[in-house]
């Protein structure tokens, strides 16, 4: 799965001279926890963040609190490498590029939220999205046997339920 099908496209951005008043009222609107910042080309310059306005109570605007230091991504970044530079960098947010533009940005909770949503068949390891798992897989067709994706998948032939046939060929497996 790739960052541009998770991503939130319609991101909330501010410029280097918008005043700190103004972050934290779109952060509070909007209940995001931080904000790309963007010159007027839509170029990203920087990230600000609710602790960046809360460590820096005496600066006038976004350019003198906002980290410049910008990690981002681009949309066929795979949602697995966007997961290890969070646990990696301890990061809670990636701004999404084409090129040079802002196109998105990926935070946590679009993660968590993508792992609410897809289940792993634990026989064939198909990968499904849906508010609950389906009855039965769509490509082995084996009853019940998807799992959150919190479980990693086991396999083919892996006991799942009890049976213990290969769901290809039918044969008992030991």
């Amino acid at each position: 799965m790739k960052v541009r099908d998770i991503m939130t496209s319609d991101v909330v951005s501010v410029r280097e001279g918008t005043p700190l008043q103004e972050v934290a009222q779109t952060l509070n609107r909007y209940r995001i926890s931080g904000l790309p910042v963007c010159d007027d080309a839509g170029h990203i310059v920087g990230v600000v963040s609710e602790y960046d306005l809360i460590a820096n109570p005496d600066a006038r605007s976004v350019g003198g609190v906002m980290s410049r230091d910008v990690i981002s991504v681009m949309e066929d970044t795979s949602v697995d490498e966007v997961r290890f530079l969070f646990v990696r960098r301890k990061i809670r947010r990636v701004p999404v590029l084409r090129g040079q533009k802002l196109v998105g940005i990926v935070s946590r909770a679009d993660l968590v939220h993508e792992l609410a949503l897809t289940w792993v068949c634990q026989i064939c390891g198909d990968h499904e999205r849906g508010a609950a798992a389906p009855e039965s897989c769509p490509k082995c067709g084996a009853p019940s046997g998807h799992q959150a994706t919190a479980q990693p998948p086991v396999g083919e032939g892996a006991d799942v339920g009890g049976t213990h046939t290969c769901p290809t060929c039918g044969q008992h497996l030991p």
